[in-house]
């Protein structure tokens, strides 16, 4: 026993010594935070603040990185570019206010609409920022209603000399601009009044987009082409938890316009994006792929709310660009739109550029299911004549409408266990509107 307990004694010292010896485990520190007031930023309306504010991002960046605060208050600024290693954060009741004189925002080499081409920066600029954050739960104000009012008076000036005018016509700064990056999250934010775009990701992977607010009006003064999110050549974008109302797409697919768009390096595909627990409120259309698309692969849409009566997928088809849509699926969508799908032909700036090419777009793999919804009308299907469609299947679709037929151009799409007006309905033949008819037979 003696031994026994001289054993346990041992033992137990060692185990005591080696307890008190052991290294504490290292935990990360937080981010050092640079407070733009400390910088020199102030609240007054007449003053910009984008000195202080770059600023303090530089010194951040020279430091090795941290965190660019906004507090309480309103904060005028001009285009801010952010660096490698540092993050913004608006607390409660910050705002940050763009400028509304583009001279603030300088022109620089850019992308737009689709194109390689200079344009003006965006209020809030990250290029090559791995790791980039935006958090809230402040705002970013892009301060837009001088642009829109010059677009809206630059447009009816060109209509009445029987000119059309473009949307670059009429120079607006985006809200975000964020290209290149990767691991780039924007959370917890309220995105108002951009210019132009609302957030415009470019060259990204690995993106999350959460808990955002992002709003621009219908009235009194319309914000024209106020995307809520433009998803250009990225891969793996997550969008959950966000309410989006914009004069325009609320969630636009993009990639590259053109005959020869494909044959670019600086135009590619959009894979991967998942959307989520989102609602909708007043959009041109909650998903759309187009109008600069190449290619769109593995797009998914789930458990979204829609407050609006526009569609809910919009497919712009373009007649002078070779464009692939597949492998999309809408599930579980509920409250009032438009249409579920619209598949119209897109001539919006038409332009062959001398090509001889003769583009078309290919449709296929597309699943809406599980969807009780009111509706103006249930589908509208008639790309253009070339387009290539197969595979849409419309599954578990229950919906009311003032309109008891749509228009289906295509004999192959399927419905399963879809009713409208409480009548089931299939499809019919190619060119004849869709109507009461019976379902498929169960799986």
């Amino acid at each position: 026993m003696k031994i026994l307990a001289a054993l346990l004694a041992t033992g137990l010292a060692t185990f005591s010594v080696a307890f008190r010896s052991a290294p504490p485990v290292a935990h990360a520190a937080p981010p050092k935070e640079y407070v733009i007031t400390s910088y020199g930023a102030g609240t007054d309306s007449t003053r910009l603040s984008t000195n202080a504010i770059q600023q303090a991002i530089d010194k951040a960046s020279a430091a090795g990185g941290g965190t660019v605060v906004v507090p309480r208050g309103v904060f005028l600024s001009g285009a801010l570019f952010f660096k490698p290693k540092t993050q913004l954060r608006l607390l409660a009741g910050a705002r940050l206010k763009g400028s509304d004189n583009i001279a603030d925002y300088p022109l620089i080499p850019s992308r737009m609409e689709g194109q390689k081409l200079d344009y003006y920066a965006a209020l809030v600029n990250a290029t090559k920022v791995n790791g980039f954050a935006i958090s809230g739960p402040g705002i970013i104000d892009g301060n837009g209603l001088k642009f829109w009012k010059g677009f809206w008076a630059h447009r009816d000036s060109m209509s009445k000399a029987g000119k059309y005018a473009t949307n670059l016509e009429v120079h607006r700064p985006r809200l975000l601009f964020i290209w290149g990056c990767d691991n780039v999250t924007i959370k917890d934010v309220k995105m108002r009044n951009a210019g132009f775009w609302t957030t415009h990701l470019y060259q990204c992977n690995n993106v999350l987009i959460e808990g955002c607010d992002i709003r621009s009006p219908f009235r009194p003064v319309k914000a024209p082409s106020t995307d809520g999110v433009d998803i250009d050549v990225c891969r793996k974008v997550t969008i959950r938890n966000c309410y989006i109302s914009v004069n325009d797409d609320g969630i636009a697919i993009k990639g590259g316009k053109g005959p020869t768009a494909q044959k670019l390096p600086e135009n590619g595909p959009i894979e991967d994006v998942l959307i989520e627990n989102c609602t909708f409120g007043e959009v041109h259309a909650a998903l759309t792929c187009g109008s600069e698309c190449l290619h769109a692969n593995r797009i998914v849409m789930r458990n979204c709310k829609m407050d609006n009566d526009r569609p809910v997928l919009l497919f712009k088809m373009r007649p002078d660009t070779y464009q692939v849509y597949e492998n999309i699926t809408i599930d579980g969508i509920t409250g009032k739109c438009g249409t579920l799908v619209t598949l119209s032909p897109w001539t919006q700036f038409f332009n062959m550029a001398g090509s001889a090419e003769k583009p078309f777009g290919t449709i296929r793999n597309i699943r809406i299911a599980n969807v009780n919804v009111q509706c103006r009308e249930l589908a509208m299907l008639a790309g253009n004549p070339t387009d290539k469609v197969s595979n849409i299947v419309f599954k578990n679709v229950t919906a009311t409408s003032t309109k008891p037929t749509f228009t289906n151009k295509y004999p192959a799409v399927v419905f399963d266990r879809v009713t409208l007006n409480g009548a089931p309905v299939q499809a019919t033949k190619a060119d004849a509107p869709a109507g009461p008819a019976q379902p498929l037979q169960p799986d």
